[in-house]
């Protein structure tokens, strides 16, 4: 796994012309993760330098110790993966500033659970709907407020994984369709949640740079191998779901 620690300032000033830091970090042509809170790598960048954050930070209703079995069908045995008492709140204000200073649009999932936080009203919030029944212990859909000025979309998609690694995991379909719809190649992204890793396999694809953040080891360390092993692989495949060619305006 191509995971280093870097003690020096790189000449270049680092990743995607970010700093160099001494932290632990997976560098690849369209990935550069990184094992630290996203407040201190946020801090480095320069006012608009991301052109799109998406990012899916607690929500706040603690489904992160799995005590009320969230996340499964009645009657499953419970998860094997790693769970904690991270997501007892959201973030402070003073993230959600931050955010929308390093990036020129958001997509902020589990916005519906600290709306208060959110800078305005929008009329393009993103549906995912998992398509299941009503016989969960979870929401059948999750919802993300954005910056953008459309309409709202829905997006419907299993969030049945194998081999899952965190207790949120996000599908890369679902980061597919997101990059296809609300960013173009190139384009440069921002995740201040990493998780599961799985916006890195979806920006290599389509060939966004990416800042991701992880501020827990053992997650930051399951996500970079599954982002070298989700890669390893032709690069022939490239998403084409996206809603128009045009893109979304803003």
């Amino acid at each position: 796994m191509s995971v280093e620690t870097t003690s020096k300032t790189a000449s270049n000033g680092g990743a995607h012309g970010a700093p160099a830091v001494g932290l632990q970090r997976l560098v690849r042509e369209f990935v550069d993760a990184r094992l630290d809170d996203c407040m201190n790598v946020m801090a480095q960048y320069p006012s608009g330098h991301f052109d799109l954050a998406i990012v899916d930070p607690p929500y706040g209703i603690n489904v992160g110790d799995n005590k009320s079995g969230m996340g499964r069908r009645k009657g499953d045995a419970k998860a094997k993966y790693k769970m904690g008492d991270w997501d007892s709140e959201p973030p402070a204000d003073e993230y959600f500033r931050e955010l929308r200073r390093v990036s020129k649009n958001q997509i902020i999932w589990g916005a519906n659970h600290y709306i208060e936080r959110m800078a305005w009203n929008s009329p393009c919030w993103i549906i995912w709907d998992k398509l299941y029944s009503n016989d969960v212990s979870f929401a059948a859909v999750e919802m993300a407020w954005t910056s953008f000025r459309t309409t709202a979309k829905k997006f419907e998609c299993t969030p049945l994984q194998a081999g899952r690694i965190h207790p949120t995991q996000k599908t890369v379909k679902l980061y597919d369709w997101l990059l296809a719809n609300y960013a173009k190649p190139g384009q440069r992204i921002l995740d201040t949640h990493m998780g599961s890793g799985s916006i890195g396999i979806a920006c290599h694809y389509y060939r966004c740079p990416l800042v991701a953040c992880e501020i827990d080891p053992d997650y930051f360390r399951a996500a970079c191998d599954r982002i070298e092993r989700e890669t390893a692989q032709a690069d022939w495949y490239l998403p084409n779901v996206r809603m128009s060619e045009g893109g979304p305006e803003t």
